[in-house]
């Protein structure tokens, strides 16, 4: 058993409310934050919150620290003058989640950083291989990769996620992410699967940091924000997870990761690092330029506006690859899913800890 790191902390400069651990375990909450506190609380760690008043355990308010060893920034650079300010003797490390890419959005604001990164000689920790080559290419294209190096460790899976007895309901898909990674499009799909299936259904969740878009569908169940146990129970009786997302790329997807340990196949895209951390190509189909082209067209409309539109792209065969799996996998094909030991909490803290005593 390692030793507590009570030397280390992880600083987030970008939730929009205080968690903790107990919050993990009541209420709904992102992917994000429920990495941080599931690598914090494994490695003994403390955290700090910008917006925390009051200290609850090893989650803290900020305040200046010169015993600190180690600051993991989550997400934000732009956190990192503060963060030297408050802790003089600590290492800097940035903990990016999201799609950074040379010349994009998120690479120039990075870019306004680059000096405060490079003085800091920042090590950048990435959640898949995936993600950390697109965040290479960033580094080089703004003349950071001499004096910044990135890493990859995986997000970790409760390792209480494992297949069960829970019955099979064949006619039950779950989509239980951000409405905003193609919800919209995953309800045209779904109209397009009850049509040919009839007496499919539908069940959406959604960790509450985005509104949603519950627009009235047959089948369709909104969930609304739930607590995670809540929402491993509904992975576990369905078909499958329903996420044919393209829209934003998932740097790792912890959706996918605890899917495929609940044993519920995934059926999504082969876009961002989905096929690295599902490795089944059978749940995995690829993005074709006119799905493409159909959301850029809809994507700004709301999703009562798209009715017609999806039926006439239904009618021609837009969303056949959707159907033909789900009843391949209802006839008998539906791949069978374990825990994958890559992200198990006991790999990636281990990886964290060499990270941070390297």
């Amino acid at each position: 058993m390692m030793a507590a790191m009570s030397g280390v902390l992880f600083f987030d400069p970008v939730c929009s409310q205080p968690y903790d651990t107990e919050t993990l375990r009541r209420q709904a909450m992102g992917g994000t934050e429920a990495t941080v506190v599931r690598i914090a609380d494994a490695l003994g760690a403390l955290v700090a919150q910008h917006n925390r008043t009051s200290a609850s355990g090893r989650y803290l308010p900020p305040r200046r620290d010169p015993e600190i060893t180690d600051v993991i920034v989550n997400r934000d650079a732009r956190a990192l003058p503060a963060v030297r300010e408050l802790y003089p003797n600590a290492r800097v490390h940035l903990w990016l989640h999201d799609r950074v890419r040379p010349r994009s959005k998120r690479a120039r604001r990075l870019a306004a950083d680059a000096n405060i990164l490079r003085d800091l000689a920042v090590k950048v920790i990435c959640v898949s291989d995936t993600h950390r080559h697109a965040v290479e290419a960033a580094l080089r294209w703004m003349g950071a990769s001499d004096r910044v190096s990135a890493c990859t460790i995986y997000n970790p899976v409760d390792d209480d996620l494992r297949p069960d007895d829970s019955p099979i309901d064949d006619r039950k898909l779950v989509f239980l992410s951000s409405p905003n990674k193609g919800l919209k499009f995953t309800l045209d799909a779904f109209r397009a699967v009850r049509r040919a299936i009839p007496g499919m259904r539908l069940v959406v969740g959604n960790p509450g940091y985005k509104s949603g878009c519950a627009a009235r569908v047959d089948g369709v169940e909104y969930l609304g924000p739930q607590p995670q146990q809540r929402i491993h129970a509904e992975v576990r009786t369905a078909l499958c997870t329903f996420f044919p997302n393209f829209v934003i790329p998932e740097t790792f997807g912890l959706v996918l990761a605890e899917s495929k340990a609940l044993g519920t196949p995934v059926l999504t895209h082969d876009c961002g690092a989905a096929l690295e951390v599902l490795v089944d190509p059978q749940q995995v189909l690829p993005v074709t330029a006119d799905r493409q082209v159909y959301e850029w067209l809809l994507g700004g409309l709301p999703p009562r506006w798209r009715r017609w539109p999806a039926r006439a792209a239904a009618g021609l065969g837009l969303f056949d690859m959707y159907i033909e799996r789900i009843r391949a996998w209802r006839a008998g094909a539906r791949p069978v899913t374990s825990p994958d030991p890559r992200f198990a909490l006991a790999t990636v803290t281990r990886r964290w800890h060499e990270m941070l005593t390297g």
